[in-house]
């Protein structure tokens, strides 16, 4: 039987990985909630990320924590190509296509970062990557407290954005009524390409979040998706809010299950949640009633 702080720092360093999760989640829900599409290709995009920051660290020598910076306005522009130039002309503004789209750009990405890379697993090691943080006479990982309050900082910044600016509220106007943001003189494609570029920003930073505890593979973005469908349909599909919380509620149930059933079932007690909401409540905690 574990002891009471045991178990006490099972639930706070879950609730610090959750953090990571809510961030990848966060742009996915962004997504569908602006475009209403699921974006397959979200796991890719993560995967390109963390290379990224790995490629920043092995050849420039870069703190990951750094790369964040220069790479969060990279991978927005990017994700504006993608949307503008990429995914809206192919999908012929049919959200069927879009799907078949996303789709191939995920298979795209991933062979070719196969074709690269190859399939070898590539880790980065710093300084803090092992740190741990004494709260009291709990020992908390140092690269998780930052994930953490760095996701806290992202999804207040992404609120502000969304709540706080013109291009937000034109964000939150086509979300709302496409067409008659249209009418009004909203360049739709344009808000549509910001909120895919918002959506690759966000990854960026979960990248960099990631990188000093995590390793990375051509196929990694995979698991993290899955994780991330699973926080987006319990916080409800196109909500900030139930993300960040989804997020963090995910982290902790996988964090416990870890701790009880060993670390390779840890992740069954996500499904096993997946599952209960949507017979349950398929439109998640924060989402809207039908």
């Amino acid at each position: 039987m574990y002891s009471p702080q045991i178990i006490l720092e099972a639930a706070l360093n879950g609730l610090m990985t959750g953090a990571v999760y809510a961030l990848i989640a966060l742009g996915l829900t962004l997504i569908y909630g602006v475009l209403h599409i699921i974006n397959f290709a979200h796991g890719a995009l993560l995967t390109c990320a963390m290379f990224a920051v790995w490629i920043a660290w092995a050849w420039l020598g870069l703190d990951p924590y750094l790369v964040i910076v220069p790479l969060v306005p990279l991978m927005f522009v990017l994700g504006y190509g993608l949307q503008r130039f990429v995914i809206g002309p192919a999908s012929h503004g049919d959200d069927g296509n879009i799907l078949l789209v996303t789709l191939g750009l995920s298979i795209v990405l991933e062979n070719v970062l196969l074709a690269v890379f190859q399939s070898d697993t590539r880790t980065l090691d710093t300084d803090y990557s092992f740190q741990v943080v004494a709260l009291g006479p709990l020992l908390l990982s140092f690269p998780r407290v930052i994930g953490l309050a760095v996701a806290v900082v992202v999804t207040g910044l992404l609120w502000l954005v969304l709540n706080r600016t013109d291009t937000g509220k034109a964000i939150r106007a086509v979300a709302k009524e496409k067409l008659g943001a249209n009418l009004v003189g909203i360049d739709v494609p344009h808000v549509y390409a910001i909120t895919f570029g918002l959506g690759c920003a966000c990854l960026a930073v979960a990248a960099g979040l990631l990188m000093p505890t995590f390793y990375v593979n051509p196929r990694i973005g995979s698991a993290f998706v899955l994780v991330a469908f699973t926080v987006v349909v319990l916080g409800g599909m196109g909500s900030l809010p139930g993300a960040l919380l989804g997020g963090l509620f995910i982290g902790v149930v996988e964090s416990l299950c870890g701790l009880f059933l060993g670390d390779s079932l840890g992740q069954i007690g996500i499904f096993l949640i997946f599952i209960a909401v949507l017979l349950v409540r398929p439109t998640g905690l924060f989402g809207a009633k039908a």
